[in-house]
Formats: structure tokens, sequence, C-alpha cells
């Protein structure tokens, strides 16, 4: 198996998490099967949508439709066993796929925005930042939750982190990029990981309107 093949399983296993946790979201509401898949869907592809969309190329998912196929097999079981998806262990399980999932959608697309030689040196890493959790975001905005830049969750940071550490590898070391980007996913997913596990949260000075002692 190569690298390639590798990070296509992945990301597909991240499309997985996505929707599952998008329909998840909105199980309580008692959502009809359609709302769910589409939910689940725009969930799991709308992050790297709207990066093609801001880079002008061809949609991802319309080129290699299985990422669609995937995000509507698993919004429908999602639909179908919710009370399954909903167990702690499985719950707990999905949330390290998804931030293994983020990790990866960030550095491709930091390192797909640097190829194209668009906006550099920001571009990369902001649209890695947007590919990663934009879907997430969307989903928020459509259950009418509080979106995770909103909230103290330690989610877009480590993305923002090794983004920006990627596009510096890309720009002064880019003998390493093979390297850099594994070295780059790696560190966003164990961030993500130990803010999963201890429930690491923005401290409380960085917040807006904090009392600083």
């Amino acid at each position: 198996m190569t690298l390639g093949d590798l990070s296509f399983y992945v990301a597909m296993a991240g499309t997985v998490a996505f929707a599952v946790s998008a329909v998840l979201s909105v199980a309580e509401r008692k959502v009809d099967l359609f709302a769910a898949i589409v939910l689940g869907t725009i969930t799991a592809v709308g992050g790297g949508t709207v990066r093609d969309m801001i880079l002008d190329v061809p949609v991802f998912w319309a080129q290699e439709l299985s990422y669609i196929w995937v995000a509507v097999v698993a919004s429908v079981a999602a639909f179908v066993a919710y009370r399954f998806f909903a167990r702690r262990f499985i719950h707990a399980l999905f949330l390290y796929v998804d931030g293994l999932a983020i990790a990866l959608f960030g550095i491709q697309a930091t390192g797909k925005v640097w190829d194209l030689g668009f906006g550099i040196p920001v571009a990369p890493a902001m649209l890695g930042v947007i590919t990663a959790i934009g879907g997430g975001l969307i989903r928020d905005v459509l259950a009418q939750r509080q979106t995770l830049l909103m909230s103290r969750e330690l989610y877009a940071v480590p993305v923002l982190i090794g983004c920006i550490l990627f596009t510096l590898i890309l720009a002064y070391a880019p003998e390493y990029r093979l390297e850099g980007s594994i070295f780059c996913i790696g560190l966003i997913f164990a961030i993500r990981a130990a803010a999963i596990h201890w429930s690491l949260q923005v401290p409380e000075w960085a917040m807006m309107g904090s009392k600083r002692q």
C-alpha cells in the first residue's frame, strides 16, 4: 500500500466521521432521512468545496465521487442506527478519527494551494484551516448550534499550527516536503487527541472579555 492509498483511506474514514457527527448532532430533533443526508454530505465535503471555489478549480468530489457516495451511505447508516453511533466508545472513536481527518485534510489542502501558487504565503495555511473545519462550521450553522470558532474547544487551533508549520517547511525546506507533511499531520492529531483525552480548552486569559490579573 502506497502513502497515497493510505491517505485516501484515511480521507474516506474522515468523510464517514464528518457525516456521522453531523447526523448525530440533530438526532434529538427527529429530522427526516433527506435532511440527515443533506446535512451529513454537506458537512463531509463542505470545507473542500469552499476551498476549491475560492481557488476557482474543479471541485474535488466532482472528480472523485467516492466522497459523495461514502458521505451519503454514512449519513443513512447514522440515521438508521443513531443509537449505536451515540454509544460512548463509538462516539469517542469517531472523535479521534475526526481528529486524524482534519489533520490530513488541512495539510493536503495547504500543499494543494501552495502548488497552485495562490496567495503565498498566507492563503495556503488559511485555506488549509478552512478545508479542515469548514464542513463543521456549516453543520453547526445549519443545526443552529454554537460553532466551533465560538467555543473554547481546541479544534481549529491545532490545524492552524500545523498548517503554518507546513507552509514554513514548503518555503524553506521543500526537499523535506513528505517528511514535513507526515510530521505536521502527526502534530495536529497529537494536539487534538490530547484535547479530546484531557478535555483541554483554550485558556481563559486568551478569551476576549476575560479578566486579566
